[in-house]
């Protein structure tokens, strides 16, 4: 019987992919920040009940994709002051963080896109697991993903960042 790892372990083994995960459906801003934290948190209340086989990454990712649509639900409620300079977020850990208009292509998805191409690609879940997520089929969830690749390559094509051989 394989005893399961200590928290601290499973921390620092998919920590930056959970970060990574919420910065992709939150954006760089505070809030994913702070969808990592909320994210380990449940984590570490649910990690002794979780069975010893379970895929703990796919856990995680599911926790964080929760917590950001919270997130996202806590942002459209919430006001705003004006005429102050925002945080500016950290970096650390943002696939590209140099390339704002990445992010903006992304952010410009459809919101199954968006996740199943930051499920897919960014968390690294299967397509079955990104079902499971987003709800409806794998085979939903591979088009999904294929859609968003397919629009930010025509985003970058058209910005002239990539070249029409490039990264197939």
């Amino acid at each position: 019987m394989k005893m399961k790892q200590p928290f601290e372990q499973v921390v620092a083994d998919h920590g930056l992919t959970v970060l990574r995960v919420c910065r992709a459906v939150l954006g760089p801003h505070p809030d994913a920040d702070d969808a990592w934290s909320e994210t380990f948190l449940a984590a570490l209340r649910a990690y002794p009940e979780l069975p010893d086989g379970a895929n703990v990454e796919a856990w995680l990712v599911t926790i964080a994709h929760r917590k950001a649509i919270d997130a996202t639900r806590a942002r459209q409620r919430q006001a705003f002051p004006v005429g102050e300079t925002p945080e500016r977020a950290s970096t650390i850990g943002t696939p590209g963080s140099g390339d704002l208009d990445l992010w903006a292509a992304v952010k410009a998805l459809p919101d199954k896109q968006r996740q199943a191409v930051a499920y897919r690609y960014l968390g690294g879940l299967t397509y079955q697991q990104i079902a499971g997520i987003l709800g409806g089929t794998a085979d939903a969830a591979r088009r999904a993903a294929a859609d968003g690749v397919k629009k930010l390559r025509i985003h970058y094509y058209s910005a002239g960042t990539l070249s029409e051989g490039a990264n197939r």
